[in-house]
This record gives C-alpha cells, sequence and structure tokens, in this order.
C-alpha cells in the first residue's frame, strides 16, 4: 500500500528509528504505551487499542508501563483489564451513549456522566486493572496549588491565572498545578523516579479507597467538570484533569529499557494542555527531545482523517457543534469508529510481514 494512503503513519525517534530499520518493530521490544488527554480524539484509537491488547502485545507477554491522562487513562485502564477487548468496547460504546446531556449541561451534570461511564467499564474491573501480572497502571492527575490550593473556592480566576503564567513559561504552571501518579502495588515506572521537569512527581498508591475518584479526576477539565476534592491517601486539595501539565505526555522515555509505542491521534506532541495555544511548543522542538529518541508513534494519517465523517476525527467541539442532538453526533463518531477499524487491519498486514520498516519515518 503507498504510504499517501497508508491509515496510519508510523513515527520514530532517532534510536527507535535505527531499530525498526534493523530489526524491524517487534512487541517484545515494547516496554511502555502512554496515552494522551484529548476527550472523544482517543476514540478514533479504539479498533488499534483492542488489536495491541487483545493480540499483538498479548503474543508477548512482558512487564509494561501503562501510562495515561483523562481518556488515556480511562483507555490505558482497559488495557490492564483481563478482558482488554471486551473493556475497550465498553469504553466506546458507554463514552458515546451516556453522553447524551440536556441543551446546556452544568459542571455538575456533566461530572455526574462521566461518573457514570467510568461506572459502565472502569470500575467494576478495578482489582484486575491493579493487579494484571505484566502491566503497570498509572494514572497522571493534576493538584491545584497556590491561586488553586486546598482552600481556594475562585477556580475561574486562579486558571486564567494560570493560563497567563504558562503563556510566559510552562514551568511557571508549577506554581497553580502539581502532578500526582497514582499507581498500583507494583510501583512507577522508572522515569518517574526522580524529577525531570518543573513538576514534583507525587505518588499516591491506588487503593479501594482512592481508585474511583482517581479515575474521575483524571478526566475533569477544569470549569467543565467539577473538580474532585480530597481523594483518599492523598494530600488535601483539588484534583482535575491529569492533562493540565501533561496533555501528550513528554515524558522522559528514554529513561525505560525499551521502546515506548504511543498510538495517538496527532503526529505531534504538545506538552501541556494550556501549549495548545502555543503552536511553538511542540515536544520535536523542545530542548528534551532525546526524550523521545525510543519513542515509536502511530497516528491516523491526513488521507484517513478526510475519509471520515465530516473530514475530521471525533472532537469535544462536536459537543457544542451538535448541542443536545446527540443522535447527529453519534451519526458521525459511530462511522468514524466502524473506519478506524482500517488502522488495526494495516497494522496486522504490516505484522504478518514485518514491514514495518517499509512505512516508518522520522519522528523529527
Amino acid at each position: 500500500m503507498p504510504r499517501s494512503s497508508h491509515p496510519f503513519r508510523l513515527l520514530a525517534g532517532r534510536k527507535a528509528l535505527n531499530q525498526i530499520r534493523e530489526y524491524g518493530l517487534r512487541a517484545q521490544d515494547v516496554a511502555c504505551l502512554p496515552a494522551a488527554a484529548g476527550g472523544p480524539k482517543g476514540l478514533i484509537l479504539n479498533p488499534l487499542d483492542k488489536y495491541l491488547f487483545g493480540t499483538w502485545l498479548a503474543a508477548a507477554p512482558r512487564r509494561r508501563e501503562l501510562i495515561g491522562a483523562s481518556i488515556g487513562a480511562w483507555r490505558m485502564a482497559c488495557g490492564a483489564a483481563a478482558d482488554p477487548v471486551q473493556a475497550l468496547d465498553d469504553l466506546a460504546r458507554c463514552y458515546i451513549e451516556e453522553q447524551r446531556y440536556t441543551g446546556k449541561p452544568d459542571s455538575r451534570e456533566i461530572s455526574r456522566v462521566a461518573r457514570t461511564l467510568l461506572e459502565g467499564v472502569v470500575l467494576p474491573r478495578r482489582e484486575a486493572m491493579l493487579s494484571h501480572p505484566q502491566h503497570r497502571l498509572q494514572v497522571l492527575v493534576n493538584r491545584g496549588c497556590g491561586p488553586l490550593g486546598p482552600g481556594s473556592t475562585a477556580h475561574k480566576r486562579g486558571f486564567a491565572q494560570a493560563a497567563l503564567a504558562n503563556a510566559v513559561g510552562r514551568r511557571r504552571l508549577a506554581g497553580y498545578m502539581e502532578r500526582f501518579i497514582f499507581h498500583g502495588d507494583a510501583g512507577v515506572a522508572p522515569l518517574f523516579e526522580t524529577r525531570f521537569d518543573a513538576f514534583a512527581n507525587h505518588k499516591v498508591r491506588f487503593n479501594e479507597r482512592n481508585f474511583d475518584d482517581a479515575m474521575v479526576a483524571t478526566g475533569s477539565i477544569p470549569l467543565v467538570l467539577d473538580a474532585v476534592k480530597d481523594i483518599a491517601d492523598a494530600p488535601p486539595g483539588w484534583y482535575w484533569d491529569g492533562g493540565i501539565i501533561d496533555y501528550h505526555l513528554h515524558l522522559p522515555y528514554d529513561r525505560l529499557d525499551g521502546l515506548t509505542l504511543y498510538p495517538h491521534f496527532s503526529p505531534s506532541i504538545t506538552p501541556g494542555w494550556l501549549d495548545k495555544f502555543a503552536p511553538w511548543r511542540k515536544a520535536h522542538k523542545d530542548a528534551n527531545r532525546h526524550w523521545l529518541d525510543t519513542l515509536v508513534l502511530v497516528c491516523p494519517s491526513e488521507s484517513f482523517v478526510a475519509s471520515l465523517p465530516g473530514g475530521s476525527i471525533p472532537d469535544r467541539k462536536d459537543f457544542q457543534r451538535f448541542g443536545p442532538n446527540w443522535q447527529a453526533r453519534e451519526a458521525k463518531w459511530r462511522p468514524a469508529i466502524a473506519q478506524a477499524q482500517a488502522m488495526a487491519d494495516a497494522w496486522h498486514e504490516l505484522a504478518a510481514r514485518e514491514a514495518f520498516a517499509d512505512v516508518v519515518e522520522p519522528l523529527y
């Protein structure tokens, strides 16, 4: 299949590119899978996720770090389930069917729907997700500090200040948000053991008292959903979407022993959610782009996206675009997910022919 018509692009960092060209892309070499925040955008990866966790990676068991924020955390939690294909099916179905809102839903309604969604997918599988024999689930959540600290209530003003601070420099966001990593008994990935940026890595062990709230908090978009307050066994305070700091998870993957396989909805990596408004802040332009040397990113190709309903992947803007007309929104999203089976089929075909080297491109 010509690269221009392929349903996905395969982009690799410097070391990963050399390895794929020499040995191919092998499941046994994959040590980590990160998953970005991004709301409905993650749905386009659902068929590929099912194939990777249900077939390709399952055939080569080894310890793997599954790291996610927001919907990425929910996807990785499903990947760590005992029944990953069914869990991912349930995630897509519930994400679509549960989000049928009134005309102008407030944060309370959206938060209630998010928790109901998780109760149908993630929460019943809690024990299996935390005790997978190879996969170590790590969920990123952000805790407010400074003007957004435990005693604050003026969150709108606090986030306005945080956005201005981030516009001056990403490191200034550390005065408003802290990174928390919720993890199982097996601990965290080596990349979180020591500090690597302006944000300290606060680690909290999952248990039956905090798992549900942490999974809700990681997807609690500021001013859209309510913050989760005082998560059990974590410091008191307000907890929000992990994507505020780690939108596309620009992390030091080169610290890991193996490749990082990143199913993503974009060919570029934006460090924090607020950096969306600073297009010059891309990981491949960052001084720390060597963190991506062992990264292999797979994302929908431009031609594939153009073939989707509306010429775009599912997006949070679709909630505003279609309003309470959830039937029209679902009429766009369901065919897009069905078409995305082409990405999983193409992966299977390349794996069978050991031909990933034929399509891989430099990440930067």
